[in-house]
């Protein structure tokens, strides 16, 4: 299985996502540029969180335009997975790829610490190795995590069971409805404020988002008959 790491001005999670994929599944992951236009090798796209372009116009705005971008929607359109983690979610909102938007957090602090999270549903290509219900424990690192969408499109979440995570006991930016992940509607786009690739040894705290690297490698297998 063949991961791409979309690297913008800016990113600096790049290295933690690329490790996470090598550390935990041993497959096959690049770096790849913003400018760059052809994606069809890959089976994964995973987008960074960072401050791509610095943030200077509105998070991922910038970053939404670049060359890549048009390609991950046209990979994402052909079913291929794609996962963006905190600036990466970001980015997906405001490519269209992804309802709604993620505002300045509600305390206008800047939040960095380990989570709980409630796995809502494990039937995405990305949680099939947790179990429904299940808290897990991510860390988060971002200021301008506060998810919102309006109620029409909050009740079209929830009547497709779109949302994947949400913040348990302590909801840290205020997102609505205590959001912390979501997926689209064909179920092959997830965005999510925090950060599972940093959470894939004890050593760093946690390993409860390597389950998400090896449900991706799970669903790609079962779905092309590899070994």
């Amino acid at each position: 299985m063949n991961f791409a790491v979309i690297v913008f001005p800016g990113s600096n999670c790049d290295v933690d996502m690329y490790k996470a994929v090598e550390d935990c599944l041993g497959q096959p992951v690049d770096y790849v540029w913003y400018t760059q236009t052809d994606l069809s090798k890959y089976d994964a796209i995973l987008i960074p969180g960072g401050f791509s372009y610095g943030d200077y116009l509105r998070t991922g705005a910038m970053a939404s335009l670049a060359p890549a971008m048009e390609s991950v929607k046209k990979a994402a359109a052909e079913g291929k997975l794609v996962l963006g983690v905190c600036n990466g979610f970001q980015i997906l909102t405001e490519a269209g790829l992804l309802p709604g938007a993620l505002r300045r957090n509600q305390s206008l602090k800047f939040h960095c610490k380990y989570v709980d999270l409630k796995v809502e549903s494990n039937s995405t290509p990305f949680t099939l190795d947790y179990q429904e219900g299940e808290i897990i424990k991510i860390p988060i690192a971002h200021g301008e995590g506060n998810y919102y969408c309006d109620p029409e499109t909050l009740n079209k979440l929830q009547e497709n069971n779109q949302v994947v995570f949400r913040y348990e006991g302590l909801n840290p930016n205020g997102s609505v409805d205590e959001i912390a992940g979501i997926i689209n509607e064909q179920g092959n786009v997830l965005g999510m404020m925090p950060h599972p690739e940093r959470a894939v040894h004890e050593w760093l705290g946690s390993e409860d988002g390597k389950r998400m690297f090896t449900s991706i490698l799970k669903y790609w297998r079962e779905r092309n008959g590899a070994a």
